[in-house]
């Protein structure tokens, strides 16, 4: 089984850990994943926003980064989606058919664990209390359901609590947040608020760009809640505690 990762812009640029995070994880699972330096943008903002003729060549890189892989795993809901629904699009617009290949390759990082490795227990240790944020594109656009809250479950020394509210959109949704940023601010205080009336010290979800709009507002409402990544939780062992 040949796997790479796709680790995302915005954790490459932001959060570097949840991708190194990857690897420990996929390592002791004994899964030997590549990096290929090749890789760049899934084309996401692009689509998202309407140009499709500028989501072409990138589309392609990522098409020509991934080529003869069994399987491309990435720690984003978003990106995932991205590449299992959206490169059909930008494919039909380049008529380039090869452009869609790839796509229902690519796993987000829950869906991989349980669904092609067949696994729940991690071997992960994490004594906190944590609650966990669905986010819309892993919850709609993949259907994920339950994938990720079982293997919070089964990480040892962990408190899962449920979230009120949890299916909600926390409004970040990419270029959303910067063009509606009053609607998007309120949609974050009302997770926000959902995510203090748990008592859990760590927020986790599958996404960092929806960790990184909803920590934004709970650093700025000094609530005490820190944000981390499933990946991150995932990969933390009792050396680490």
């Amino acid at each position: 089984m040949k796997v790479a990762v796709l680790v995302t812009c915005i954790n490459d640029s932001l959060f570097p850990d949840t991708g190194k995070a990857v690897f420990r994880l996929l390592r002791r699972l004994g899964v030997d994943a590549d990096f290929p330096q090749a890789q760049t943008c899934c084309g996401q903002p692009m689509v998202n926003t309407g140009y499709l003729d500028e989501a072409v060549p990138v589309v392609r890189a990522f098409t020509e980064a991934f080529a003869g892989y069994d399987h491309v795993v990435t720690p984003s809901g978003s990106c995932a989606g991205s590449a299992r629904h959206q490169h059909g699009l930008v494919a039909r617009r380049a008529e380039e058919p090869r452009l869609a290949e790839t796509g229902p390759k690519v796993h987000e990082l829950s869906e991989f664990l349980v669904d092609v490795l067949g696994v729940t227990d991690v071997g992960a240790y994490f004594p906190h209390r944590v609650t966990y944020h669905p986010t819309c594109h892993s919850l709609r656009m993949l259907g994920v359901a339950d994938k990720p809250l079982r293997l919070l479950r089964a990480v040892r020394g962990l408190d899962l609590v449920e979230l009120p509210a949890a299916e909600e959109c926390c409004g970040f949704g990419g270029t959303f947040a910067v063009k509606n940023a009053e609607t998007s601010t309120a949609m974050g205080a009302d997770k926000a608020r959902h995510v203090r009336s748990t008592g859990a010290e760590v927020l986790v979800a599958g996404d960092n760009s929806c960790l990184l709009h909803i920590g934004g507002l709970l650093s700025r409402q000094r609530s005490g809640v820190r944000v981390l990544h499933l990946a991150d939780v995932l990969a933390s062992t009792e050396e680490d505690a």
